[in-house]
């Protein structure tokens, strides 16, 4: 028998939205522990806020959307708000009733700065990562660390020069100009840098991420942003992995991309108790007579095999190389 079709469903709806979310959703376990630890941190929000005056954004929900943010890629604070509007998955993670009303985008955004500037992004990761049903998912010994490019929210057209040499108006030609950081600046975004990500690609305004993270899992443990230029990534993941070294209180290791395969920043490293685990960077002689000069891990021999293993041999030999050289180099 067909079914009918009804273009629109009933008025009321007795089914809560704890009821649509599945038993096994991934999202059930992450809204507990964060309830549990925003649950330690309610007295820290409560010195962020006047007695008087008309009531904010309950800072417990603004996190729990944040996350939302992250775990799902939602690229702008104004979209996150139309998703909250019509997912219930959403507003059920963050708290909300169906029937409750979303937030304003500026509204949001201006709650949001609160928090910021009071410390309490740091507080509250901080204190996620040394829950007791998370610690354990942590390695305090391998890490690893990466950056990124994240493209500043400028236009081209706002690079200028710094002493008003450029020709104003939108229909300005940069073509065949030489523009560079040391004289020109974005007049909507002053702090962000003229970068590409490589040889050949475009200059973009930018500006440049980075991130630790645990080898056990791949959970991220640690990041900053930073201005973009070719020495950040290897200044970031050095501070980075200094806090973390002191955090754990022995030597521990860390991988990186051939990026950070610098004579300096490898004795840096070692410096400060961290054994570097460095993709050669073969690019050119001066950075193969460093290649030659450092040893990236004391298992020379286990690294040797796991060199051969990456040249373009595909016959099982050199795969189980390669297999047997990752793991005497973990042990």
């Amino acid at each position: 028998m067909r079914g009918r079709f009804r273009d629109q469903g009933g008025l009321f709806s007795y089914l809560s939205p704890e009821a649509r979310v599945p038993a096994k959703h991934p999202l059930r376990q992450v809204r507990e522990l964060v309830r549990a630890v925003l649950k330690d941190l309610s007295p820290s929000f409560g010195k962020l806020y006047s007695s008087a005056g008309r009531p904010s954004i309950p800072p417990e929900q603004l996190l729990s959307t944040l996350l939302l943010q992250v775990f799902y890629g939602i690229r702008s604070e104004r979209q996150l708000m139309e998703q909250l509007d019509y997912n219930l998955l959403y507003r059920w993670f963050a708290g909300l009733a169906p029937d409750d009303p979303v937030w304003d985008t500026t509204t949001f955004t201006k709650n949001r700065d609160r928090l910021q500037h009071g410390e309490v992004f740091q507080k509250f990761m901080t204190k996620l990562l040394n829950h007791p049903q998370v610690k354990p998912l942590l390695s305090d010994e391998h890490f690893s660390v990466d950056g990124t490019l994240i493209e500043a929210w400028a236009s081209q057209k706002s690079f200028r020069a710094k002493d008003g040499g450029d020709n104003e108006g939108d229909g300005a030609d940069f073509r065949g100009q030489k523009r560079s950081n040391e004289t020109h600046a974005s007049t909507t975004d002053p702090e962000s840098r003229l970068y590409r990500k490589a040889a050949g690609r475009e200059a973009r305004l930018c500006y440049m991420g980075h991130v630790t993270m645990e080898n056990r899992h791949g959970l991220a443990v640690a990041g900053v942003v930073t201005k973009a230029d070719g020495t950040a990534e290897r200044r970031a993941s050095q501070a980075m992995l200094k806090a973390k070294r002191k955090a754990v209180g022995h030597r521990i290791t860390a991988g990186a991309d051939k990026a950070y395969d610098t004579k300096g920043h490898i004795e840096d490293l070692r410096a400060i108790n961290v054994t570097p685990h460095v993709a050669q960077n073969n690019g050119s002689g001066q950075n193969r007579q460093a290649a030659e000069k450092l040893d990236r891990c004391p298992h020379d021999k286990a690294r040797e095999l796991w060199r051969v293993a990456e040249a373009p041999q595909n016959d099982r030999m050199h795969l189980w190389l390669g297999q047997a050289a990752w793991h005497d180099a973990q042990g």
